[in-house]
């Protein structure tokens, strides 16, 4: 993978300005400063500013120059402009060395080991690199963009790392960059739902992937599968591109099968039932007590799709592999999904019939 970091240049750390070309103009048309100053219209001391670069090289100036020295004003213009633009980034320089401890909030040894940040880069040059990556222009704006995403799951067994999360969050957004999808069509992807859900029957994910992606791209929807960062604490999250199209963006943080399906629908509910088009919805991490409707919901949603509420009364009985195989059979499902549904409802212990279920690994694991 290449990362953001790899599509930049060299640039050097010293600055000439545009005075040092003048000079070498004047020289070769054997023209003094107060000679050009005298043709120009401008002062001596004026030109002498312009040629040691205390003075802004003005587009009228650059007209001046080019009747008289006969270079275009584009040149000196365009020399001036870098020029500025290169002491500027010199001043950037000593604000960025100020800031480089910001590096701390962030999962910097991660971002190196996914490309996103240069390996041996220095400090300041790591720091660019990470304000690139997240399309901020300073730390401050990073604190105002992703610093704290607008919706959490509840869940109050851990910390969350933020700096963590929002470089997830970024990954995701990064992928779906990538795909060049049709717009976002909700009919289309409601009606998908049910040849989704079929796809839990296989246990290969290199056979159901491919076909869930497809279906989600089908319908508008840029779905991407990330490895955890370690401290995110995320299952999965929804938000809206600015091409107002839906990600769903899942880790596999768990790597049960049944976990992910689950995580996926529930997302899916989001994106079908909660239109909040501002809004990142993280799922697996402490949100507002205010915002549980809306997970309710969406967890309800999930758990529907899956098992239907006809099957409620059987689920109760379930006391056996045998059983469990035989219910997820009738419902179309895996049995890996019965049993998580089990586990959850405290049917059975968490420990109970996992050979059932299916675990899932990266190709790196």
């Amino acid at each position: 993978m290449t990362g953001t970091s790899s599509t930049r240049r060299f640039r050097p750390d010293y600055t000439i300005p545009p005075g040092e070309t003048l000079v070498e103009v004047l020289t070769e048309r054997g023209m003094s400063q107060a000679e050009l100053a005298r043709r120009t219209g401008l002062s001596t001391k004026h030109i002498n500013q312009v040629v040691l670069g205390t003075a802004t090289l003005s587009a009228e100036t650059a007209l001046r120059f080019e009747f008289v020295t006969g270079v275009p004003a584009q040149v000196w213009t365009a020399l001036e402009s870098a020029y500025q633009v290169a002491q500027t980034r010199q001043d950037e320089s000593t604000r960025l060395e100020k800031q480089v401890d910001w590096l701390h909030q962030l999962p910097v040894a991660e971002l190196i080991r996914r490309g996103f940040i240069r390996k041996d880069a220095p400090p300041v040059e790591r720091l660019r690199d990470a304000l690139a990556f997240f399309k901020v222009a300073s730390p401050d704006a990073w604190g105002q963009v992703w610093a704290a995403p607008t919706a959490y799951r509840q869940s109050r067994a851990f910390e969350i790392d933020y700096g963590a999360l929002a470089a997830w969050l970024r990954i995701g957004e990064i992928r779906a960059e990538q795909s060049d999808l049709p717009p976002f069509d909700r009919t289309k992807f409601k009606d998908a739902l049910p040849r989704i859900r079929a796809l839990t029957t296989l246990d290969d994910p290199e056979d159901w992937l491919p076909q869930l992606e497809a279906l989600c791209a089908g319908a508008g929807v840029a779905l991407v599968i990330e490895r955890e960062i370690v401290g995110a604490r995320i299952n999965g999250a929804v938000r809206w591109l600015p091409s107002e199209r839906p990600l769903i963006q899942l880790s596999v943080r768990h790597r049960w099968a049944d976990i992910f399906w689950f995580t996926f629908f529930h997302e899916a509910a989001h994106v079908l039932l909660h239109d909040r088009r501002r809004f990142t919805i993280v799922d697996g991490v402490e949100r507002a007590d205010a915002d549980n409707v809306m997970e309710h919901e969406a967890d309800d949603f999930a758990g529907r799709i899956l098992l239907p509420r006809t099957f409620d009364a059987r689920l109760a009985t379930v006391r056996s592999q045998a059983q469990a195989v035989a219910l997820a059979k009738e419902a179309g499902v895996h049995p890996g999904i019965v049993v998580g549904r089990l586990q959850h409802d405290k049917t059975i212990p968490y420990s109970y019939f996992n050979r059932l279920r299916t675990r899932l690994a990266f190709t790196d694991d």
